[in-house]
């Protein structure tokens, strides 16, 4: 089943939002997937597309500094969350 390239912005629109909303919060793939109602496949999938577009950032290790393996955590970039404050203001 195709997911019409609308949807697909829309759902990528839901993820920045929930990111703006928990910003300065990292936060894992897992996580926005539960919390957008999707797939965590599909949602790894627009994440990916969105930090090409330079709207999100992957965060690859953890606090300790450790490489995750399997894990992503994901965060707003900097420019993103001045844009999505000025769009709220």
């Amino acid at each position: 089943m195709q997911i019409s390239k609308e949807k697909k912005e829309k759902i990528s629109e839901q993820i920045l939002a929930y990111l703006f909303s928990i910003n300065p919060k990292p936060v894992f793939t897992s996580i926005i997937a539960k919390e957008i109602a999707r797939d965590e496949e599909f949602t790894k999938k627009l994440l990916l597309d969105l930090k090409k577009k330079g709207l999100v950032s992957q965060i690859t290790k953890n606090p300790k500094g450790t490489e995750y393996l399997k894990r992503l955590r994901w965060k707003l970039t900097d420019n993103t969350y001045v844009l999505y404050k000025k769009l709220n203001m």
